[in-house]
């Protein structure tokens, strides 16, 4: 049986579609019951993505929090690789700093492989 790439299931075809779009509560909750169910690096990572779009929507009311929820992301994203199971993990991180920097409702690009 071939494994499924984590950006080949649904919660993460899901999730950058409503990321492209600007929903990021919505990113956060079509993830996290996939987070539950992981483990390793792909949890970690899967966790960081879950705490960048807290930090993009939580950026709205309280830039504040949101650079709280940002910080919080990075100890998950830390120890990856800077690309991992698709994902330029380093690059999504600059990407969602700069949006932050920029102020509420900045979309920043998911940089693919």
């Amino acid at each position: 049986m071939q494994e499924v790439g984590l950006l080949n299931r649904p919660e993460y075809i899901e999730a950058l579609e409503l990321w492209r779009q600007g929903r990021f509560w919505e990113v956060h909750e079509a993830l996290e019951p996939l987070w539950l169910r992981l483990s390793g690096p792909e949890r970690e990572l899967t966790q960081g993505i879950i705490l960048l779009a807290a930090a993009l929507h939580k950026a709205k009311d309280n830039p504040k929090g949101g650079w709280r929820n940002f910080q919080k992301a990075l100890r998950h994203l830390a120890n990856l690789p800077q690309n991992y199971q698709g994902v330029r993990v380093a690059a999504l991180i600059e990407e969602t700093r700069r949006a932050l920097e920029k102020g509420p409702g900045q979309i920043p690009p998911f940089p693919l492989l």
